[in-house]
């Protein structure tokens, strides 16, 4: 079983998050950030990877601490429930368009974490949610989770469909990259002999 459960507290926030590698993109998130809770909706669904995610924080002096500690015990889930990584893809890309919004993401579960952002914003606001915590939602991810991770957007105007296009395009690269190779059983896709 692929599975992980991580909890994280700290002076600012108190997370637990359970991941099934192996799913059919269940979800239930509650972290007090509506649309945040919306994004790892579509995190989940279309990366196929089962997630429960409970968070509390301190949403009195705003939502940052909240999105980046969750991406931060995603990242941890992930490489708990990747294990050794024998057998798995490893890489995932995904080109997603959605409406005016057009999202490209690279990535590989190399243990290198890097993030490569090229992602902005026409507007500083989705509803009461900053824009700019899209960015360091992934920053976490891509850091606790091992991931060189490559975001790059070539269309947008409407900032809701933006940061949705770049979940998805996520989501749908990592469903990739996780997934077990049939060529690769008991394999580790690596000429180095570590990931």
């Amino acid at each position: 079983m692929r599975t992980a459960t991580i909890t994280r507290k700290t002076a600012e926030t108190e997370i637990s998050v359970t991941l099934d590698l192996d799913g059919t993109g269940k979800y239930d998130n509650q972290t007090g950030v509506g649309f945040f809770d919306h994004m790892l909706d579509q995190l989940s669904r279309h990366s196929l990877i089962d997630m429960t995610i409970r968070a509390t924080g301190d949403l009195h002096i705003d939502d940052h601490h909240t999105v980046e500690d969750t991406g931060i015990a995603i990242g941890q889930a992930l490489v708990a429930a990747l294990g050794d990584k024998k057998g798995i893809r490893r890489y995932g890309h995904f080109d997603l368009a959605m409406d005016d919004a057009q999202i490209a993401c690279a990535l590989d579960l190399s243990a290198r974490p890097f993030l490569v952002w090229n992602i902005d914003f026409p507007t500083q606001k989705i509803g009461t949610f900053d824009t700019e915590l899209v960015r360091e939602f992934f920053q976490a991810l891509s850091t606790h989770g091992g991931i060189t991770l490559h975001m790059d957007r070539t269309h947008g105007f409407n900032s809701h469909h933006i940061a949705e296009a770049a979940f998805k395009a996520c989501a749908r690269a990592l469903r990739m990259a996780v997934e077990t190779d049939p060529r690769m059983a008991g394999i580790l896709p690596s000429t180095k002999g570590a990931l």
